[in-house]
């Protein structure tokens, strides 16, 4: 669809510039509201109007983002995704696959942006501004292990490499899968910002059996460069139950009864 903005009064105009200066990713009613105080029934009606003359792109509900000039099309793909996941899904981090190309932990390049927050969301699979985002949601008592990184004015906050690597191996998925993960994890080792007393202590914070489990096995497995202290640690906490290395992956494959996984993907060292 051809992009045609529509004019704008003196008051539209201001606010888009006063925006657009401040080069805020996105725009809410509140924000509105400080710059122009109105009632909150005008101020959604002003952002109403300036979205139907294509000035502004509607992303979710009380949630807008100005249209860059440049764009052919009144709906685009967002830009700074990064950026607006932080507005979008307040309070979050950027996590999984996004976070592991980030600190070059994989090679493979992903379509869709991983968030991790403490927001109840209704869906795990969300496309919003034609970005699709992969959401995993979290106790507040696990928000940790972040790094801030500022993109122009925006501080952008980043799960670190060992955070990014307990995620995953939560929710394999969350990292592309079982055999991403695996490649992840062996990655990590190789790749200079490893820390293995940094990672069990996250692992101990984050709390969930499943983690020890595949955590454990695989340093087991693949020689990861810890101790025998090390991975008692991680054996002293794992789950009762069977759990699957991928639970996405088709169902078989040994089990290791020292970790209680299932084996339901190959490993090569």
């Amino acid at each position: 669809m051809k992009k045609e903005f529509a004019g704008l009064s003196s008051q539209e105009r201001k606010i888009i510039s006063h925006f657009s200066a401040l080069e805020k990713s996105t725009i809410t009613t509140d924000d509105l509201i400080g710059r122009h105080p109105c009632k909150r029934t005008t101020a959604n009606k002003i952002l109403g109007r300036l979205t139907k003359k294509g000035w502004l792109q509607r992303l979710r509900r009380g949630i807008y983002t100005i249209v860059p000039l440049s764009s052919t099309t009144t709906d685009p793909v967002i830009e700074n995704t990064w950026s607006v996941a932080m507005d979008l899904f307040e309070l979050a981090f950027i996590s999984g696959w996004s976070a592991a190309e980030h600190w070059n932990l994989t090679e493979q390049i992903f379509n869709s942006v991983s968030i991790a927050t403490t927001k109840k969301q209704r869906k795990s699979i969300q496309v919003i501004g034609n970005i699709k985002f992969r959401i995993k949601t979290i106790k507040k008592e696990q928000f940790f292990g972040i790094k801030n990184i500022w993109f122009g004015s925006k501080n952008i906050k980043v799960a670190d490499p060992s955070r990014t690597l307990i995620d995953i191996l939560d929710s394999p998925r969350f990292g592309g899968g079982g055999r991403h993960m695996i490649d992840i994890f062996k990655q990590y080792w190789h790749s200079g910002v490893s820390d293995p007393d940094t990672l069990l202590n996250y692992a101990l914070q984050y709390k969930r059996g499943s983690v020890f489990k595949r955590l454990g096995f695989l340093a087991e497995k693949l020689n990861a460069p810890v101790s025998k202290k090390w991975l008692k640690v991680c054996h002293d906490h794992i789950s009762k139950g069977i759990s699957y290395l991928d639970p996405d992956s088709p169902k078989g494959g040994i089990i290791i009864s020292r970790w209680n996984l299932q084996i339901n993907l190959p490993i090569e060292k």
